[in-house]
């Protein structure tokens, strides 16, 4: 099984909203990527909770069989109609991916 995390700042404002509207629209947009590809076992989307720690805005949590399914999940087309919309609001970008 292959993990995939990855973590967004966003900017305070991008594409006319500030992160607060960014976030939740970048949370629905990855949202309709779960389940689009066989081999996506788990898929969680999350945006920062006032009152607790965060030092990044949103965060994705996924878990695929193997490195293939992933590798069909970043090419797939609903996953990369997502990805200029994150380019053009995130300020950064951590990953990383982990076999267990």
């Amino acid at each position: 099984m292959l993990k995939h995390i990855v973590m967004w700042k966003l900017k305070d404002h991008a594409e006319g909203a500030d992160r607060a509207a960014n976030a939740i629209d970048m949370k629905r947009r990855l949202d309709e990527c779960a389940s689009i590809v066989p081999g996506q076992i788990k898929f969680e989307v999350v945006i920062a909770q006032p009152g607790l720690e965060a030092t990044y805005d949103v965060v994705l949590y996924s878990e695929f069989e193997d490195k293939a399914a992933l590798d069909a999940y970043i090419k797939h087309p609903v996953h990369q109609a997502v990805v200029p919309f994150i380019g053009a609001i995130r300020e950064g970008r951590q990953c990383m991916d982990y076999e267990v």
